[in-house]
């Protein structure tokens, strides 16, 4: 299993404020939208940098989004910025008839996702997000996994032509990927070569997925880790490339299992290659208040679980390898 180190923590919230300020410096049409969570968003900077290319809408994202897709007419690339409950739930209309539809250049950028926006509970952590933005057509959903790539993400999100989802957290979380990296849009990264199971794992999960390869190599068995920070388009060829050799997956992430990065990934095999599966996802069910920690573990989204599902899994593989003979 291949070591990955980390010597800071970083919430990818800031990671998204800092690929803000450095695309707006590399393209004077990047230009940002607020409703009222400007500190939450980490725009801080890109406003002192640019305050005429900043433009505070207040708690009024419906609003927001349509003055978003009216700014890419005149060749503009807004960034519009909210939590991921208001960001999507909220306005799903205006995102679908002005913005996807109507194939604008607006990116979505979505702070506090998942349960690991902690206390505030149920009504604000949306884990049903994904799902609704990937059935958008023409919509790019990108789910990336610490400060680094998270910034990374955000530039390239800038030089990129057509809407896109862009989803981070709150919480602070290894930082572990190079700096300054670059950012492919659809295209998976490998994290661990392996043999015996695929672990393909999104956003937070991904450093709780590094964290089961190791105790899966204590126990003798080689994971394959893939970090799938673009969940659409989804990289077919990499996840196809990996569970042909390894014959069973897991997915990992901080999202409901019905819709998210599992469903797409149960979609590909299906249809090409059919293998045994197992879900690290919220089962269907609604967060509850607590801290981020304590939410990962009631929720079973933790490193501990995934060593589980690959037991499990592995003996799927190998129930059907002997029905087979």
């Amino acid at each position: 299993m291949k070591k990955y180190t980390y010597s800071e923590s970083r919430d990818t919230r800031s990671g998204f404020g800092a690929g803000l300020l450095e695309a707006g410096r590399q393209d004077e049409h990047v230009v940002a939208l607020c409703a009222d969570l400007i500190g939450s968003l980490k725009m801080n900077d890109f406003i002192k940098e640019f305050p005429e290319r900043f433009f505070q809408i207040g708690i009024a994202e419906a609003n927001m989004m349509g003055i978003a897709a009216g700014l890419t007419i005149g060749n503009k690339i807004p960034f519009t910025g909210t939590f991921a409950n208001f960001a999507t739930g909220r306005v799903y209309d205006q995102i679908r008839q002005s913005i996807a539809y109507s194939d604008k250049n607006v990116k979505i950028a979505a702070s506090h996702a998942g349960l690991t926006l902690g206390e505030d509970g149920a009504t604000h952590q949306i884990l049903e997000d994904i799902g609704l933005m990937k059935m958008l057509p023409g919509m790019t959903v990108i789910n990336p996994c610490d400060y680094n790539q998270t910034k990374a993400a955000t530039i390239a999100a800038a030089k990129y032509f057509g809407p896109v989802y862009l989803r981070f957290g709150r919480p602070v979380v290894p930082v572990f990927t190079p700096e300054n990296q670059e950012f492919e849009i659809g295209k998976a990264v490998m994290l661990n070569e392996g043999n015996d199971v695929t672990i393909i794992a999104t956003g937070h999960l991904v450093w709780e997925a590094i964290q089961a390869g190791e105790l899966l190599a204590q126990l003798g068995i080689d994971a394959e880790i893939i970090n799938i920070h673009t969940i659409k388009p989804l990289d077919d060829s990499a996840i196809l490339n990996s569970v042909r050799k390894t014959g069973c997956v897991v997915t990992a992430e901080e999202h409901n299992r019905v819709g998210g990065l599992g469903d797409s990934v149960a979609q590909l095999l299906v249809k090409n290659m059919p293998v045994p599966q197992e879900y690290i996802a919220v089962d269907d069910l609604f967060g509850q208040s607590g801290t981020p920690a304590q939410l990962m573990e009631k929720y079973g989204l933790n490193a501990a679980n995934i060593v589980s599902a690959v037991e499990k899994v592995i003996c799927r593989k190998v129930d059907q390898s002997a029905q087979v003979l």
